[in-house]
């Protein structure tokens, strides 16, 4: 399915989630075509919504090169384990967790097979679907001190939150529609 295959899908009560699909995915100027496809194909994955997933993943592949595409899902992957772990320290009033070794492999970070910021910038908007504070200042971090600027940073979890947006109302139409 296209991009506007998905956008048709889209409820009338939810027109402005069609109109910022368009926008964000569509029209997107400021991030590279890898930048782009990869976060879509990353959130997608972290919005947890089959149907955005199978929707999007096509056209994400189509536009990304195989290690790209991979490296994306990695992102996805190891940002599921570290949100949870990371905003789960943070959330607890107990400081001395914070002191603790993590003990969880997360290899891929170091060494993704596609260019540092891309990957970042993918670990930034799954954190922003996994809603991890501490993985976003990370991430954010990271990506401001290799130079990217914050328009830029924000196209990416502008991305999430729409993508996300888009896979809970079409997965509660499919739930009402039995």
């Amino acid at each position: 399915m296209s991009l506007d295959s998905l956008k048709s899908a889209i409820p009338d009560y939810a027109k402005d989630l069609k109109l910022n699909l368009g926008s964000v995915i569509g029209n997107n100027d400021k991030l590279t075509q890898q930048q782009l496809w990869g976060t879509v194909l990353a959130t997608a994955i972290a919005s947890r919504s089959a149907l955005a997933l199978r929707e999007l993943e096509p056209e994400a592949r189509a536009n990304l090169a195989p290690e790209a595409y991979t490296a994306a899902k990695s992102a996805a992957a190891v940002m599921a384990m570290n949100n949870v772990f990371y905003r789960t320290r943070h959330l607890l009033s107990d400081p001395e967790y914070g002191t603790l070794r993590a003990g969880l492999r997360m290899n891929v970070i170091g060494n993704p097979g596609v260019e540092k910021v891309d990957f970042e910038l993918w670990s930034l908007a799954v954190s922003a679907v996994n809603g991890c504070g501490q993985c976003l200042d990370s991430h954010e971090q990271v990506l401001r001190k290799a130079g990217m600027d914050r328009e830029t940073i924000q196209e990416a979890f502008k991305i999430a939150a729409v993508v996300q947006a888009v896979g809970a109302t079409l997965d509660a139409e499919a739930a009402l529609a039995g």
